[in-house]
């Protein structure tokens, strides 16, 4: 049974989770449709790839923190184990790996550097581009490798004290091991985002030197981008912090508020940044508002009909 404040936690994590698979699968579905009316786009690809990974992340979320607070024998099971395992390494590397992408192609079609190193890259992007799913592919074959061979072990040793010891012990390393090409993903994404957010401001600074109608609009322009990298930056720390007080909540014993709590955390970055996204591109808004007005169109037929 559950207290109130975990109540009240489990039904912010129920909302927010179905908002982002409504918020990307939006995101899927409009850029589905410019593949199929233009030609596709990298962008598009990423876009597309993203919202994917991230609709899978938020329901392996959600179906783990269910099981784990209301179903705790299957949690035990072998099979729930090794599926969970399997399934969170390969959406949440691939999750990681498009919005690093996604970043690093922001960066370089919007940021302004003199260095060489900088114009080799801007030169090279699709290059870059099948770099980067490259060391996704390794990342993903490092760490469902090293999950075999625990799972292996396990069947090696099944006795309880193996279990206690793998459990309470080797979990945490074995954890990190797992996500050295997340680690990876996020420092390039962090990196990234602070050479945008000092691209901008050292451009805003510029700006002001130049005629004053002008100025208003293009600094406004710039401020609205360094704030969407920041709230990226804010929110992909959050989603890590999530994830290991998730982990934590197992030790030493089992907490079902700090497990609620991890939930939350683990959730706000794959759920909010889609409605980020939508809300800075220009393309996705536009279809967003569109989209906004059928519905409201429709809502007044079906109000005419019924009086």
């Amino acid at each position: 049974m559950l207290t109130v404040p975990e109540g009240i936690l489990l039904c912010f994590v129920i909302s927010g989770s179905v908002l982002g698979v409504l918020g990307n699968g939006f995101i899927l579905h409009a850029n589905c449709i410019n593949c199929v009316r233009q030609k596709s786009s990298t962008t598009g690809f990423i876009f597309m790839g993203l919202a994917i990974s991230r609709i899978c992340v938020i329901c392996i979320i959600i179906s783990d923190g269910y099981l784990k607070l209301f179903s705790p024998h299957m949690v035990a099971s072998d099979a729930h184990i090794i599926g969970i395992s399997y399934l969170w390494i390969i959406t949440n590397h691939t999750s990681t790996c498009f919005a690093t992408i996604l970043n690093l192609f922001y960066f370089l079609k919007i940021a302004n550097f003199s260095h060489y190193i900088f114009f080799c890259l801007k030169r090279k992007l699709n290059t870059i581009f099948i770099f980067l799913l490259g060391c996704l592919f390794i990342s993903l074959l490092v760490a469902l490798s090293q999950t075999v061979k625990m799972f292996n072990d396990k069947l090696k040793h099944r006795n309880t004290s193996w279990q206690f010891y793998l459990y309470k012990n080797e979990f945490v390393v074995t954890h990190i091991l797992h996500n050295v090409g997340v680690m990876f993903f996020f420092m390039v994404a962090i990196i990234t985002s602070f050479l945008l957010i000092i691209s901008l401001w050292k451009h805003k600074r510029r700006m002001r030197m130049y005629v004053s109608r002008f100025k208003s609009l293009n600094t406004e322009v710039h401020v609205k981008a360094m704030k969407v990298l920041i709230s990226f930056i804010i929110l992909f720390i959050l989603h890590f912090i999530g994830i290991l007080i998730e982990t934590l909540s197992f030790f030493p014993y089992e907490n079902k508020l700090l497990l609620i709590l991890g939930l939350n955390f683990s959730c706000i970055y794959p759920c909010c940044h889609s409605f980020i996204l939508i809300l800075a591109n220009s393309q996705l808004k536009r279809a967003s508002l569109k989209l906004l007005k059928q519905l409201k169109c429709h809502k007044k037929d079906k109000d005419v009909r019924v009086a």
